[in-house]
């Protein structure tokens, strides 16, 4: 056992992930775990023990040994020293400041992701925002009291009010005790789509207020929406998903900034 290996064990470990700092717990390894890790260098398998899924190998430049792997359905890489004893988790550069981490990740790990998340989305319950008819469809976790969804709301008039663009929200509860019932009052309306507009237009006043007689029904619409962000392993409101320039799904947690938001909406009308 190397001594990094030791460390690992010992200690919980912090990665960062998407801008956010996530504490890897040891959940202990199952016998297929030890199986798989006999073929695994030491630190490579002592972060699958950690809870790591490792996905499969890639080429690195410098002598490293890349591996994509996940946590919580989230992706990272792992980087391997030359010497098999020592694993570094996150993004390679180069010279240039080239991102060498992302074309491997999206490649083995999201693009297959994604094509699932899209699919699961669609079979959802979400409510349009934007022209059925419109050319482009993107898919948003939205939660009714996040603020940052309502950004991305009022951001998205131009391309939505154009028809250019129609915005399937996923509506979710996770952020205030109130979530799901406002959530729930929207899919529930007799027109969700003009529910969720009246509630976007008044969120800086509270938005929506949550009926008193929900259905069942709608509650549990909200939280299977809910159950499904968990099991796609999307972690923070609004999550986006789109189609890029190549045609292939691609996923902004968080308000898009800069060039995002046309790389998600397209050119602005």
């Amino acid at each position: 056992m190397t001594r990094l290996t030791r460390m690992l064990l010992a200690v919980p470990l912090a990665a960062v992930v998407a801008g956010a700092y996530v504490l890897l717990a040891w959940a202990g390894p199952s016998d297929a775990d030890n199986d798989r890790d006999a073929d695994r260098p030491a630190p490579v398998a002592a972060l699958a023990d950690r809870g790591l899924e490792i996905v499969d190998r890639f080429e690195a430049p410098g002598g490293l040994t890349g591996y994509a792997a996940t946590f919580q359905g989230r992706p990272m890489a792992i980087y391997l020293t030359p010497d098999g004893e020592h694993a570094l988790l996150g993004t390679l550069v180069d010279s240039d400041g080239t991102d060498l981490t992302a074309e491997p990740l999206e490649r083995i790990v999201s693009g297959p992701k994604n094509d699932d998340a899209w699919d699961q989305l669609a079979d959802s319950t979400w409510v349009r925002d934007g022209d059925e008819d419109a050319e482009r469809i993107v898919y948003e976790l939205t939660d009714p009291n996040c603020p940052y969804c309502n950004q991305f709301w009022q951001t998205a008039r131009p391309w939505v009010e154009a028809g250019d663009v129609q915005i399937r929200h996923v509506m979710v509860g996770i952020l205030k005790a109130d979530s799901v019932p406002k959530a729930a009052t929207i899919v529930a309306a007799d027109d969700p789509s003009t529910a969720l507009e009246r509630h976007e237009r008044n969120y800086a006043d509270g938005g929506i207020t949550a009926a008193d007689d929900i259905p069942e029904s709608a509650r549990d619409k909200i939280t299977a929406n809910n159950d499904l962000m968990s099991a796609l392993g999307y972690f923070a409101t609004p999550t986006i998903l789109y189609r890029d320039a190549n045609g292939e799904i691609a996923v902004k947690q968080g308000m898009p900034r800069g060039d995002e938001i046309e790389q998600i909406l397209g050119p602005k009308p």
